[in-house]
């Protein structure tokens, strides 16, 4: 069984009824890891998905909290003091934004071997995690 890490951006998909095709692959995405692999999320995809689904797609603030109270049975990695160094050193490293620098050291504390995110470059591998753009065709 592979630990995944799943970024904001594939959960928030999972409830944009503005996208259908990205609402249909990031279900089938966010089912398959469940079923098949161990999805592992962090504490910032958590606050993530929170801001991004009640501002920008206006979900009402309990539904919310509701969906993220059902994330429970996946692995939380808690961003701490060390997760938040290392997100600093990954983001000089390797020239990305300090908060996808976050999201690859708390897989990398997880001990993941992919990140499903829009967000990085696909194929790319960073401190032995493979990333992958589910959306890419």
């Amino acid at each position: 069984m592979s630990k995944i890490f799943l970024d904001t951006n594939i959960l928030v998909y999972t409830v944009d009824r503005n996208d259908k095709k990205k609402l249909s692959q990031s279900r089938k995405i966010l089912e398959n890891a469940i079923a098949k692999d161990k999805p592992v999320i962090s504490t910032q995809v958590l606050q993530e998905f929170y801001s991004a689904t009640t501002t920008k797609l206006k979900l009402d603030k309990i539904i919310a909290k509701n969906i993220i109270h059902n994330f429970r049975n996946m692995e939380i990695v808690q961003v701490d003091l060390g997760i938040i160094e290392q997100g600093i050193d990954i983001s000089l490293l390797f020239q990305i934004s300090f908060w996808d620098s976050l999201i690859i050291a708390a897989a990398e504390h997880a001990n993941c071997e992919m990140i499903y995110t829009e967000d990085l470059n696909d194929t790319q591998t960073i401190r032995g995690i493979k990333i992958v753009n589910p959306f890419k065709s």
